[in-house]
């Protein structure tokens, strides 16, 4: 099943991961501790729990990313929306939000879409930035493309980070 998927233009590829340019885009998201998953509230939200019961088709990638002692989890808004046609969540923890245009730096990896993994790669990225002489803005950004039953060697998984790109 193929999904809408955050458009961007790769502007330059290095040996394990490229810099891509993103245009602004919306997402709905939530933030939570550890024992409480936003997943759910997202995915409640895309299934009509919204002023609109507007059931609305999933989109990739999801992301996530630390944001304190807090994790932030983001659903992207197929294109056909932005922040004033989204419809308004009934959940008020789920904010409809203006992710702004930027550079980022992307490596690619497949396998579970665990913190182990991630981080790993979030850090194979870093190491690789700073050989590169690329600023970059933490934390990193965890963004999964597949969904829970696609098995692990044909998952795409990504880490990244906002980078500042003069080039």
């Amino acid at each position: 099943m193929a999904y809408e998927e955050a458009n961007y233009q790769v502007v330059q590829k290095f040996e394990n991961f490229e810099i891509r340019s993103y245009q602004e885009r919306y997402v709905i998201q939530v933030r939570y501790n550890n024992e409480d998953g936003g997943f759910q509230k997202l995915f409640n939200y895309i299934s009509g729990k919204n002023q609109k019961s507007e059931k609305i088709e999933m989109t990739t990638p999801v992301t996530q990313y630390a944001s304190g002692n807090q994790q932030v989890m983001q659903f992207y808004l197929p294109d056909r929306f932005d922040q004033k046609n989204a419809p308004i969540p009934l959940n008020d923890s789920v904010e409809v939000a203006s992710i702004k245009a930027g550079y980022f730096a992307v490596i690619r990896y497949s396998g579970f879409a665990s913190d182990k993994n991630f981080f790993k790669h979030a850090s194979i990225l870093k190491n690789s930035l700073k050989k590169e002489n690329i600023e970059f803005k933490e934390p990193p950004i965890k963004a999964t493309y597949n969904g829970p039953f696609t098995l692990p060697n044909f998952r795409r998984n990504e880490a990244m980070y906002l980078v500042n790109w003069n080039n």
